[in-house]
């Protein structure tokens, strides 16, 4: 074997061992990759089912938050409601004492009591005082017209719920039945405010809820995200190291392929070197077309034949040549 053929053999081991040592890395390299997609896909599913439990209680604190505003919307309208009637019943006592200054230090809704109780009092006066001349009438015509114009000034400033009629010509009256009624604003918003304080004992342990899962879904991303950038990692470094492996086979299946022509050709050397004259077509081949050229072949019925009729003659004349045993007889002389 040539030192050629030594070195080449020699290179050829080296670089099975390459490759079987860098095979092997890829090998560890992609159960590594995988258990990072693994472990990837389980803090993603963790991570999932933390954030629909997280969205699941959002969703539950927004309606019951909801529900609460409801409530407490409700005990500031009755707080509203009595604020305005208390509101009203220091206009009356101030009214019944006498010492009021009229339109002076007095709210919107008082006011607006006021202008329409007086409304009514005249109103009900023209239906029932007979003894009102025209005059007069034309006088509380012109008046009702006056406070009309003022309520319309004043409603836009007052909601609805606020609003409560008073009776001028029963101030003693009116003061009782407003009292009745701030009493009963009073208790319903209490009420209210008492249901809205029970309903966040029952919302506030749910925010503590909240916070955790959003803090574990956090967590449970980062460690998904972290796994899946060490499996990209994982795979950028194989994406090198499988680029010098195909390197390696490509030579590799270079010096096959050179060997087996190498063997082929030996082969074919040997094969023609021990075939015989007669399995060789083109050295019979070739002694024919010699043969054919010196005359001494000829092909066909004819060349027969001629052979056959000048064989007998050259047999008699090589007789004809030949001598006699014994020599020639002696003639008598008799």
């Amino acid at each position: 074997m040539s030192a050629d053929t030594e070195s080449s053999g020699e290179e050829s081991d080296d670089l099975h061992t390459r490759l079987h040592a860098m095979e092997s890395k890829l090998k560890r390299m992609a159960d590594q990759r995988a258990g990072n997609n693994d472990n990837a896909r389980a803090h993603a599913d963790q991570r999932n089912t933390i954030q629909e439990q997280y969205k699941e209680l959002r969703d539950r604190i927004k309606e019951k938050l909801a529900e609460q505003k409801e409530i407490r919307a409700e005990a500031k309208t009755h707080q509203a409601r009595r604020d305005a009637i208390q509101e009203q019943l220091r206009g009356l006592f101030s009214r019944s004492k006498g010492a009021r200054d009229k339109g002076k230090g007095q709210s919107v809704v008082v006011q607006l009591s006021e202008k329409r109780a007086e409304m009514d009092n005249l109103e009900r006066r023209l239906e029932t005082d007979s003894t009102v001349t025209i005059a007069k009438e034309k006088q509380i015509f012109k008046q009702l017209k006056s406070l009309r114009e003022e309520v319309i000034a004043l409603e836009p400033m007052v909601s609805e719920e606020v609003r409560v009629k008073i009776d001028l010509d029963d101030l003693d009256g009116s003061i009782e039945k407003l009292r009745a009624e701030a009493d009963m604003e009073h208790e319903a918003m209490v009420k209210f405010h008492t249901q809205a304080d029970e309903l966040w004992t029952e919302i506030e342990p749910l925010f503590a809820d909240r916070d955790f899962l959003k803090a574990e879904g956090d967590r449970l991303h980062s460690l998904f995200v972290a796994s899946r950038e060490a499996a990209d990692e994982v795979h950028q470094a194989m994406q090198g190291l499988i680029e010098k492996v195909t390197e390696i086979r490509d030579e590799l299946k270079q010096e096959r392929a050179e060997r087996q022509a190498w063997i082929d050709d030996h082969n074919r050397e040997i094969e023609e070197s021990s075939r015989k004259p007669t399995e060789d077509e083109e050295l019979a081949d070739s002694l024919i077309s010699q043969l054919l050229a010196e005359g001494s072949l000829s092909l066909g019925a004819g060349g027969a034949a001629e052979t056959e009729r000048t064989s007998p003659q050259k047999k008699r004349g090589k007789r004809a040549a030949t001598p006699r045993r014994g020599g020639p007889r002696r003639r008598s002389q008799d």
